[in-house]
């Protein structure tokens, strides 16, 4: 009773949370999808968030604060809900990938096997590794959730320098939220970290599959989600309680969000609210990994970038463009709003609380790695041999069956991609261009580094480059033509 009356709370906070921002409607069953899978994730950042704090001010009665929370959340969502007509995203506006009938009755079923594959296969590993499979599952977030949890008024203890092998300057997203469940409970029950990982890996999928629905169709949506859930690596991470999936679905929810807009912008409704959603799970994806900062940071300078570039070039066009500047400029200025908050406490957490982290522990050595051409002979290797080998799949690597789709289909349209997917495109070029560089500048040995880490970094972008893959082949990424 105790765990079902945190959950119960934890996604009603995410729910209005989430629903403060929703000005969109699609059809119902993807909406509700799509808003009930933001609204886990949401929940367990506000669960993160409220006990991170109810720690640092001293405040031992956590079920209040929450409860307040709740509150707080409620009565917003009653006074700040919009009354006028809902904005709505119409079939007329998608551009659907058709097929024949018996080819989409095949595929719904493959989807509705391989789904079901997925959740057993998902519940046998959960069962077999209860404390998560792998070093950083019990060495890292676990241990951190349980100085959290029993250390009380000595929780600091737990970022000290007799622990640094621990990463003690990780963000606190999972341990936080894990934490907050075990004050309910009274017992640090390892179910929660599971349940917590299972609830992340299925809700990055129902995220995939309910944005693809809403903007491509239910044939782009099952194809998509077919893709993640047959990566047989994006399963396994899921229920090792790592922090990769959960980062991934917070990714995943940034650029869907970006997207979602990117439809609904020439409407008369128009409004910023999806990009404050966005921004707060960029700033959630921040608060879970140190990789979430690198893309809270890409997510932020590509946005710039297309909006200055779109300036220049509309400046020097005749011809009128479909971007109002001016909104434009006003969704900015509002993802920058979001991400603050969760930018400011990171800071404050790596400034007073955790220690330095290895990264840059060697200065003095950092220039001399940059000028080393053998390293990036050696990183780029390992990129493509990552991005061959990555999901562990057989026979045929996933990767390339989606290229080798792409490429047999057919190109996408001539139209001009909207600001939010030509942002989420650069956004994870970026990405990876900063784990490129952490790769060259790693204090650890080259070679053991990219062994061990670089699949569950490509891993974080793997649910979003699905998403754009599907919204951009062909024609997905254009807006809506006004009044249709």
């Amino acid at each position: 009773m105790p765990l079902a009356l945190a959950a119960l709370l934890c996604i009603a906070c995410g729910f209005l949370l989430v629903s403060l921002g929703w000005l969109c409607r699609a059809p119902r069953t993807d909406d509700l999808l799509l808003r009930a899978s933001l609204s886990v994730g949401y929940g367990l950042g506000i669960f993160s968030l409220t006990f991170f704090l109810a720690r640092i001010y001293g405040v031992t009665n956590l079920v209040a604060v929450d409860l307040v929370v709740f509150a707080l959340l409620l009565v917003s969502f009653l006074l700040l809900r919009t009354r006028a007509a809902t904005s709505a995203i119409v079939s007329s506006t998608r551009q659907e990938i058709h097929g024949p009938p018996l080819l989409h009755r095949i595929l719904t079923s493959a989807f509705a096997v391989a789904l079901c594959v997925a959740v057993y296969s998902a519940i046998l590993r959960t069962l077999a590794h209860p404390h998560g499979d792998g070093w950083d599952a019990f060495a890292i977030w676990n241990l951190r959730a349980r100085f959290l949890f029993r250390a009380g008024t000595h929780w600091r203890d737990g970022f000290g320098p007799l622990l640094f092998w621990s990463h003690p300057d990780y963000p606190l997203l999972l341990p936080g939220a894990t934490a907050n469940f075990w004050i309910y409970l009274g017992h640090d029950d390892p179910a929660v970290p599971a349940i917590i990982g299972f609830l992340f890996t299925f809700c990055t999928v129902g995220i995939l599959f309910s944005a693809l629905s809403i903007l491509r169709g239910r044939t782009a949506a099952m194809l998509g989600a077919l893709a993640l859930v047959t990566t047989p690596f994006f399963i396994e991470q899921g229920t090792s309680q790592y922090a990769d999936v959960p980062l991934g679905f917070f990714v995943l929810a940034t650029i869907a969000l970006l997207c979602l807009h990117d439809y609904d912008s020439v409407n008369p409704f128009y409004s910023p609210r999806l990009h404050a959603l966005a921004g707060l799970a960029a700033g959630f994806a921040a608060w879970t990994k140190n990789e979430g900062l690198l893309f809270l940071c890409a997510i932020l300078a590509a946005y710039f970038l297309i909006l200055v570039s779109s300036k220049i070039l509309r400046d020097a066009s005749p011809q009128p463009r479909q971007e109002r500047p001016h909104d434009s400029w006003i969704s900015f200025a509002t993802l920058l709003a979001a991400v603050a908050p969760a930018f400011l406490l990171i800071a404050w957490f790596k400034l007073s609380i955790a220690p330095p982290g290895d990264l840059f522990s060697d200065p003095a050595t950092t220039l001399h790695k940059l000028l080393d051409p053998a390293r990036y002979w050696a990183v780029l290797k390992w990129y493509v041999k990552g991005f061959i080998r990555f999901g562990h799949w057989l026979p045929i690597p996933g990767t390339l069956v989606l290229l080798g789709f792409y490429w047999v289909a057919g190109s996408r349209e001539g139209e001009e991609p909207a600001l939010g997917f030509r942002s989420s495109i650069l956004a994870l070029i970026l990405t990876l261009a900063g784990y490129f560089a952490v790769y060259l500048i790693t204090p650890y040995d080259i070679y053991w580094h990219l062994r061990f880490s670089l699949t569950r970094l490509f891993l974080q972008l793997w649910p979003s480059t699905i998403f754009l893959f599907f919204v951009s082949y062909p024609g997905g990424a254009k807006a809506p033509v006004p009044g249709r």
